[in-house]
């Protein structure tokens, strides 16, 4: 907020010097430029790799013996990742540190968080294995596209990943994205006609409130405030099952 209103009072200066003396505004814009640059950087999150180790378990729901759901989606922004990438990345992007964080044009480096490469693959080494999905609203598609694309998951983990989703990007172990603006309404209808799966078999995982009304479907949906964790995952299936009267374990 604070840099917020110090942005539009500096907006304000910039302008009434232009109208006052035009032969110095191009040294006055540089100036300027370089402030913006200066209240991006103070306003990006600092991130760490988002790294599986042969340590991190899966979420105890995939191995329980209890039903799962058949499709499981996550909305991208503070829900896989920490950051809105219409806001806090500035392309072009480079892959870092074997592909575990991108690079913008900044310098600022962005990543999962850190349970998401272990519940990814997880959800992938599961008998029959969990369709994922992805449903956002970004008004910059492509640029999520591009860090979901250079963002690989670890080879290794503690969990017996399959061959085909270890060391893959984390584009390719999506089966189906849905990117871009508008009510998600409109996301989960398009997955619903392309997987011809039930939304009754559909849980999914948002940091905002206002996407609940995906659950006027029949779709689950459970709240992520802090973003996507091993934790928040058990407690999701959980709520699917016991929503979906689906709490007998299977034989």
């Amino acid at each position: 907020m604070l840099a917020h209103t110090t942005f539009v009072r500096q907006a304000r200066n910039l302008v009434a010097l232009y109208l006052y003396n035009k032969r110095t505004f191009p040294v006055i814009f540089l100036c300027f430029s370089l402030f913006l640059v200066m209240v991006k950087k103070s306003n990006t999150p600092t991130l760490t790799p988002a790294i599986v180790s042969d340590n991190i378990p899966s979420p105890e729901t995939f191995n329980d013996g209890f039903p799962l759901p058949k499709i499981i989606t996550f909305d991208l922004d503070y829900t896989l990742w920490p950051f809105w990438v219409d806001t806090h990345v500035t392309p072009p992007l480079k892959a870092k540190d074997n592909n575990t964080k991108s690079i913008d044009r900044w310098g600022e480096s962005f990543t999962f968080y850190p349970d998401v490469p272990s519940i990814l693959l997880s959800a992938k080494s599961t008998s029959p294995p969990i369709t994922l999905a992805t449903a956002s609203r970004t008004s910059a598609p492509d640029i999520a596209t591009s860090l979901l694309k250079q963002l690989h998951l670890p080879s290794t983990s503690e969990t017996n990943t399959s061959s085909k989703a270890s060391g893959k990007r984390a584009y390719d172990i999506f089966d189906y994205m849905q990117i871009y603006p508008g009510d998600k309404k409109t996301h989960f209808q398009r997955i619903q006609k392309a997987s011809g799966v039930a939304y009754d078999e559909m849980l999914f995982f948002d940091d905002e409130r206002r996407n609940r009304n995906v659950e006027t479907l029949g779709v689950v949906f459970w709240e992520v405030p802090s973003g996507v964790t091993r934790a928040e995952l058990d407690r999701g299936v959980r709520e699917w099952r016991k929503r979906k009267g689906r709490e007998q374990r299977e034989t």
